[in-house]
């Protein structure tokens, strides 16, 4: 009996936390997008659907490009580091890749802003260098300077998982495929990119769901329109009090990501068993 209320009142803490800042809130947006007026229906869906249709078209696309390409990339990083043959520039690669995942997303935006922009840092490099004149300069502070920055952040995170997988795998299979003449691309994909398959699936997932809620890239980098949800979100609260419409794009939002969800905890279950 001591034992076991031992173990709930180590539990209540998280459990309060969670109720509070999670459950709580999550409740209150749902009931918050059906109210119209002081009473209940689908007005702001509506409204909402009207007003940024194009936007949540838009953010699915990025977000998939971006979740596309992170797993590209890692997947590469990953694997020179595990079948590459220059210690120097494998040395080199596992230092350098892992900064931009301590940097926070709001960092990001600026740093990206700073970089991306017709008259930043890319293109002073590129005109010192005499590849570009000022006149043939184009900044990429749009839709491409989103994906560049989801991709440059969530690229280590997903590497990471990776390439730990990776390491883990038993090295007589890579060895006998080398012996027999494989190439190290082919090794990649037909040895080891299944077998941890499930880690790069995890790894994207968890990168899909970071980057639908990220706020700070859109509103730095892309101040046009279409831009994504969050940025509409804070939008409709900031410019016009309307809670209302940003508690259903909150919930599309979170419709949107429910399917990733759902692969990953079902990932996660199998796993267990």
């Amino acid at each position: 009996m001591q034992k076991r209320l031992l173990a709930i009142l180590l539990v209540l803490p998280a459990l309060i936390m969670i109720v509070l800042f999670f459950i709580v809130p999550l409740f209150a947006s749902v009931v918050g997008a059906f109210e119209v007026g002081g009473t209940m229906g689908l007005g702001n869906f509506t409204k909402s659907f009207e007003l940024y249709s194009s936007d949540m078209i838009f953010t699915l696309v990025i977000v998939t490009v971006s979740t596309v390409l992170i797993g590209l990339f890692s997947v590469s990083i990953g694997g020179y580091l595990t079948l590459g043959e220059n210690p120097r520039a494998m040395a080199a690669l596992r230092w350098l890749y892992r900064w931009p995942m301590f940097i926070p997303f709001i960092v990001v935006g600026q740093v990206m802003r700073t970089f991306l922009a017709k008259n930043g840092l890319m293109n002073n490099i590129l005109v010192s260098l005499g590849l570009l004149t000022p006149l043939q300069t184009v900044g990429f502070l749009d839709w491409r300077g989103i994906v560049i920055a989801f991709v440059w952040k969530q690229t280590p995170f997903v590497t990471l998982l990776v390439a730990g997988a990776m390491a883990s795998l038993d090295r007589s299979t890579i060895e006998a495929a080398r012996n027999l003449g494989a190439s190290r691309l082919r090794i990649l994909i037909e040895i080891v990119l299944p077998q941890i398959a499930a880690t790069l699936m995890v790894g994207l997932i968890l990168s899909f769901v970071t980057m639908m809620s990220v706020l700070s890239v859109p509103l730095m980098i892309n101040a046009q329109s279409p831009t994504m949800l969050t940025a509409d979100i804070a939008f409709r609260i900031n410019a016009h009090g309307d809670y209302g419409v940003a508690n259903a794009l909150g919930l599309i939002s979170l419709l949107l990501t429910a399917g990733a969800a759902l692969i990953y905890l079902r990932q996660s279950v199998k796993e267990r068993s």
